[in-house]
């Protein structure tokens, strides 16, 4: 069984980098691993995995969802160019027969299998946002994993992880709106706002929603009408 390590008091713990600067330090690479779409109602969940080059963490490398659509789009370009990566896409058919805590975990691996695959240098270390990745049935078991919460703020590999996973789905998203028009696809990109969940509420599901996951928001929805009735 892999090393498998669990940090949660970040601030006492370690500053930004820690990990990549003590890799660097012995001319050593470390791996980071995030996702995103985990709370979506509809399209897929994606991971990526990021090897940055020994010594470089661009400015640009930090939490996806506090960048501009154009930074984070700048931010892609010079991952994909000059870092290892790799992808793990898992569909909303997997996502509902597996749950989604299973199914980001198979994701997150598959993430990693791509990205060491192609990279020539095996990373001495594998970060990993909050999910306690396990590499027990791997040839890979004998790499520490460490996870921790917050890890776009905490490590520019995971951060590098989330800005292309962020990008990757954005674009996978645009191309589904094109085939399941009138559901708003490009602008929501399946999250659950208000404005697709009144969409839901008065058609029918697309193909690529999560069953559970619509279902759940239409009984929360039922709901609140059967005590709006009670109360009026």
């Amino acid at each position: 069984m892999n090393k498998l390590s669990r940090f949660s008091n970040l601030t006492e713990r370690f500053n930004k980098n820690y990990f990549e600067k003590k890799a660097w330090e012995q001319h050593e690479l470390v791996c980071g691993i995030d996702e995103v779409g985990r709370g979506c109602l509809a399209g897929p969940l994606v991971t990526a995995a990021v090897i940055l080059p020994e010594g470089k963490a661009h400015r640009l490398l930090k939490d996806s969802k506090l960048m501009a659509p154009q930074e984070r789009f700048d931010a892609y370009k010079w991952i994909t160019k000059n870092c290892y990566y790799g992808f793990g896409i898992i569909n909303h058919r997997m996502i509902d027969s597996q749950n989604i805590w299973r199914a980001t975990l198979i994701a997150m691996k598959r993430a990693l299998m791509h990205v060491l695959a192609t990279s020539p240098r095996q990373p001495s270390a594998i970060l990993v946002d909050a999910m306690p990745l396990q590499l027990f049935d791997t040839g890979y078991k004998e790499i520490p994993v460490h996870y921790f919460p917050f890890g776009e703020s905490k490590s520019s590999s995971i951060a590098a992880a989330s800005i292309i996973a962020k990008v990757k789905r954005d674009m996978l998203m645009g191309k589904m709106d094109t085939l399941f028009p009138g559901y708003d696809l490009k602008d929501h990109k399946g999250y659950s706002t208000p404005g697709h969940k009144k969409i839901l509420y008065g058609s029918p599901h697309s193909l690529i929603h999560r069953q559970t996951y619509v279902k759940n928001v239409l009984l929360r929805a039922a709901d609140t009408d059967d005590e709006q009735q009670t109360i009026f």
